[in-house]
């Protein structure tokens, strides 16, 4: 009993470290200052719909029937849930319609093919997307046989089709990462994925997006706390995970 209680005060004292530590992690992560009362206007106008983009980190367990904007059975319980409330928070005065369209499994070309409902549509204002994850992953399964090359192809042309018909539309492109030390994730995933972090960032680059740098963001929280705190299979994200995520996109986000 004893040695139960040690160890359950020993994960609870090493949870609030890493808790109390997110701000500093996302802080140390970013390269913009932390100006919180001089944010980018442009994301926040009255009347703005912001969209959040991708596959099972951002979907989250929504549902998606109904897809509400500003409802959280439509959210999930992922980082889009969590940044989307804070800005609602913070900004009742601004009326803002936000969406989650994001689908478990998805990759690019999954988005290309719903993209007309899921996100034109919509017609947001600010869209947000995260995907390659599974552009990768899914080869490792021997489920999907696409390339870095196709990745990066399809993402232009998805942005390149968005631009054409949403020509104002603020981009922000999210990282996709990985977090060594859990079930799935394990080294060999490094050098494939680095090859996808850096083609998203080309076209965040090319596009004029915000860059919001998960991989960062999670190497830097892995020393304050293990893998297994921050994400249940090194992809997905536990609850700490989540908040990290949505801290990082409001930071990158002003």
């Amino acid at each position: 009993m004893k040695q139960s209680r040690r160890n359950f005060l020993l994960k609870s004292a090493t949870g609030i470290a890493a808790i109390s530590a997110i701000p500093t992690i996302v802080s140390s992560c970013s390269s913009s200052p932390d100006n919180s009362s001089q944010e980018n206007s442009l994301f926040y106008k009255k009347g703005n719909t912001i969209l959040f983009q991708g596959d099972s980190i951002t979907d989250a367990g929504r549902e998606r029937e109904k897809e509400l904007p500003n409802n959280p059975d439509s959210f999930g319980m992922g980082y889009a849930f969590l940044a989307a409330s804070s800005l609602l928070n913070n900004y009742p005065e601004q009326e803002l319609a936000i969406y989650n369209r994001g689908i478990s499994g998805n990759k690019v070309f999954q988005l290309a093919d719903r993209w007309q409902k899921d996100c034109l549509d919509l017609k947001p204002d600010v869209l947000s997307i995260l995907i390659g994850v599974n552009d990768y992953w899914h080869t490792r399964d021997h489920i999907y046989n696409g390339t870095i090359e196709v990745y990066e192809n399809d993402y232009r042309k998805l942005l390149q089709r968005t631009k054409e018909k949403l020509p104002d539309v603020e981009l922000v492109i999210c990282e996709p990462y990985y977090v060594l030390g859990a079930k799935v994730v394990d080294e060999s995933w490094i050098k494939p994925m680095k090859e996808y972090q850096a083609v998203a960032l080309k076209i965040a680059e090319e596009f004029d997006a915000v860059w919001v740098p998960f991989q960062r963001v999670f190497d830097e929280a892995l020393k304050h706390a293990p893998a297994t705190y921050w994400t249940h299979d090194g992809v997905h994200p536990a609850m700490a995970g989540a908040q990290l995520m949505a801290e990082a996109w409001l930071r990158a986000v002003k």
